[in-house]
């Protein structure tokens, strides 16, 4: 089968590898229909982690069962089935107790599992023409049949509940102002889902005019941190006082304000710290890394940022961190799309054929031409 295979920093290949087969009578074949490229695969994209080449890189992914190991009870071949990035077995202490991020049954010696991410275990990526799910009665679920909502529905994969899960813990209720940091596919659907947890405010921060004119697009305030503080503009909307929450969706990559390209990793979580009022709550589904080779400095290559702690403990702010549980949201979020009250597809910019995945890499790399959410299908 065709897939797209890492060959080194910023280069990605389409290559014929090996179809997968079930391994397991738990597993499932995905004849994949659609598989979105994602801000974290960028990370490996660009030679910020430890990825080696040969990884089929893809973690966002849906399909059509094709054949279902003799264990399989729930699922038959023909099925449409979207799954978390989460690689999770269901039944661990982790998994039983709804933290599907962290399961430590796949990944042996970590808590956490995906698939085509590096250091996540051995779980083939999806942005390939077949996809093996292991624990499939667990880690697939069932959509309507058809094509209906292709572009709706592959969300539900990674950046819709990832985004909610953002809000989730940021403790977002109805009636609160909100401030988003980042207006990348993530941070959009941050920012989309205060909307949909009733937010009176949404601040979306950025300085990408496409991205935050798209956030302004969904009833948002857009905040373009290259026109002047962040933290100054949101508390001039707010009497002063700052937002109620705050989500970054940035992570260890932000950018330092009036440097342009030069990162500075903890710029993003002291601005929430000044922007977010005193007793506020901070989520951080933004990703931060225990070590980071390109990072721009000795203690950011060691995963230890400067972080103003004292700050965020004189004002009293709850912070919550982690990587998204998909499960503890996808169903939920399913049945709002399908009944018409969230449609997360305004983020996708392009739909694709396998075959252009190194060009869509490249510029989605490098922020132009509008690409902001990527979406590929294999069997185009």
């Amino acid at each position: 089968m065709k897939a797209v295979v890492y060959q080194g920093p910023f280069e990605v290949a389409v290559e014929e590898v090996e179809k997968p087969r079930t391994q397991h009578p738990n597993d499932v074949i995905v004849r994949v229909t659609s598989s979105a490229i994602c801000g974290s695969d960028l990370h490996m994209y660009e030679g910020r982690t430890a990825a080696e080449p040969g990884i089929v890189f893809g973690h966002e992914n849906m399909g059509i069962i094709e054949e279902c190991g003799d264990g399989v009870t729930s699922l038959k071949a023909g099925d449409r089935v979207v799954m978390p990035f989460n690689v999770a077995c269901g039944f661990c202490k982790n998994c039983s107790t709804g933290f599907t991020g962290f399961c430590t049954t796949v990944n042996p010696g970590f808590a956490g599992g995906a698939y085509g991410y590096v250091a996540m275990g051995p779980w083939t990526g999806g942005q390939a023409e077949y996809l093996r799910v292991p624990y499939a009665d667990f880690n697939c679920l069932k959509l309507p049949e058809g094509r209906e909502h292709e572009s709706d529905f592959i969300l539900l994969a990674d950046i819709f509940p990832t985004g909610y899960h953002g809000c989730e813990l940021a403790d977002v209720r109805p009636g609160e102002s909100v401030c988003v940091y980042g207006a990348g596919p993530v941070g959009l659907m941050a920012a989309y889902s205060a909307m949909l947890r009733g937010a009176s405010k949404v601040f979306v921060v950025d300085r990408v005019t496409e991205r935050l004119q798209k956030a302004a697009e969904i009833g948002c305030i857009p905040v373009n941190f290259a026109e002047g503080n962040p933290v100054e503009q949101i508390k001039e909307q707010t009497g002063g006082q700052g937002s109620d929450k705050g989500v970054d969706a940035v992570g260890y990559q932000a950018q330092a304000r009036g440097g342009e390209g030069r990162e500075e990793p903890a710029a993003v979580l002291n601005s929430l710290i000044q922007t977010v009022r005193p007793t506020g709550a901070l989520g951080i589904p933004g990703l931060y890394v225990p070590a980071d080779p390109g990072g721009p400095d000795e203690q950011a290559k060691r995963g230890q940022l400067m972080v103003s702690i004292g700050k965020l403990f004189e004002k009293g702010l709850r912070l919550g961190t982690g990587q998204c549980n998909v499960k503890r949201y996808n169903r939920q979020l399913r049945d709002m799309i399908i009944e018409g009250r969230a449609r997360p597809s305004f983020v996708v910019s392009h739909e694709l054929s396998l075959a252009d995945a190194p060009m869509a890499y490249e510029k989605f790399d490098k922020r132009i031409e509008g690409f902001t959410k990527v979406v590929l299908h294999p069997q185009a």
